[in-house]
Order: structure tokens, then sequence, then C-alpha cells
């Protein structure tokens, strides 16, 4: 499963960008929605915890509340400004998860990782650390968007936010567990250091 599996929680986000895309925002909002159910619903089938599923049912309230306006307004303001409006929810999903103490790459980590490591200190700070960088991403990407958006800046400010924002957190949720790991392995002598 490895990396892949934190990849899938934005699954969603993709087929509504893409759906948006070529149809209209209507219809990248169900497109969410069904995708986002479908992999809730997978995900429960192989016995996930519903509180490690915080990303999962943020995209669908997400979607939900994006579709309903969008049904109901088909030309709202919101409409365009879409794109930041995600990530700021996405952002906000990341933040509000760490402040309440369940940040959202546990539930990730928790389906790579063998239970007996779950309640170790070490778990739970990469797991803050990781969502704090996907936080920061989101933020990022967010904030570069709305000050696009309102100076009327060029296509590729948008485009380099997207990339910065998502490599960023995509490498580092890639290095810093193995390094963690590697770390705590050498702490406890089950790994030599080279000289």
């Amino acid at each position: 499963m490895g990396f892949v599996a934190y990849l899938r929680g934005f699954v969603p986000w993709i087929v509504a960008g893409v759906v948006s895309g070529f149809v209209d925002w209507r219809w990248g909002a169900l497109g969410g929605v069904v995708s986002g159910v479908l992999l809730l619903l997978q995900d429960l089938r192989r016995g996930v915890d519903l509180d490690a599923l915080i990303l999962e049912v943020s995209t669908i309230v997400y979607f939900v509340v994006i579709g309903a306006v969008s049904v109901a307004d088909p030309d709202s303001a919101l409409k365009d400004h879409s794109d930041v409006l995600s990530f700021a929810w996405l952002a906000a999903t990341a933040w509000g998860s760490m402040a309440v103490r369940r940040p959202f790459t546990l539930g990730i980590a928790k389906r790579q990782t063998p239970r007996e490591y779950w309640d170790m200190p070490q778990f739970l700070q990469v797991n803050n650390h990781i969502t704090s960088a996907w936080g920061a991403g989101f933020s990022f990407i967010a904030v570069v968007l709305a000050v696009g958006g309102a100076v009327d800046a060029p296509a590729w400010v948008g485009i380099s936010a997207h990339v910065v924002g998502l490599a960023v957190p995509i490498v580092f949720t890639k290095v810093y567990p193995e390094r963690v790991q590697r770390r705590l392995l050498e702490s406890q002598g089950l790994l030599s250091v080279p000289e």
C-alpha cells in the first residue's frame, strides 16, 4: 500500500477538478461526492474505523455543500473561487484535525503500520509533522490563489503554487517517516551507523 494510500484520499478532488474542467462545477461536485462515498464505503468494508477517515468524511461534506450551492445557484460567485475554497477547506481539515489531536494522516498511517507502534509518542509526532506539512502546503496554495486572483496574476503563478504546495508535502511524507524510523533503529542499536 505505502505512499499511494496518502494520495488515495485526494482522488475525489482530482475527479471533481477534471469533471469541472470538461463539464461544469455542478457535475464536478457530483463526481467528488460519488467518488468520495465509494472510497469511504470501500474503506468501511475493509474494516477501517470511521475516526481514521477524517479526510474522506471532510471531502464528502465539502462536495455536498459545494454541490448544493452549485445546484441552487449555478452562477454563484463561488464558482470562480472553487479552487481557493477547496484548498482552504483542505487546510482547515488538516489544521482542525490537529487541533482535536487526530491528525488526518494518523488514519492512513495506521493502515500501514503494525498496531504495536500506534501508542508510541513518535508515531503521533510523525503524523503531526506530516499533517502540518500538508496543512502548510494547502494553506500556501489557497493564499497564493486568492492573492493571484485578486491581482489578476498570470496562470503560471497558480500552477506554480499547486506544484510547490503539493510537491513539498508529498516528498516530506515519503522521506520524513523513513528518517525517523532509521534514527529510532540506530538509537536502539538495531541499525549500525556507517563511519
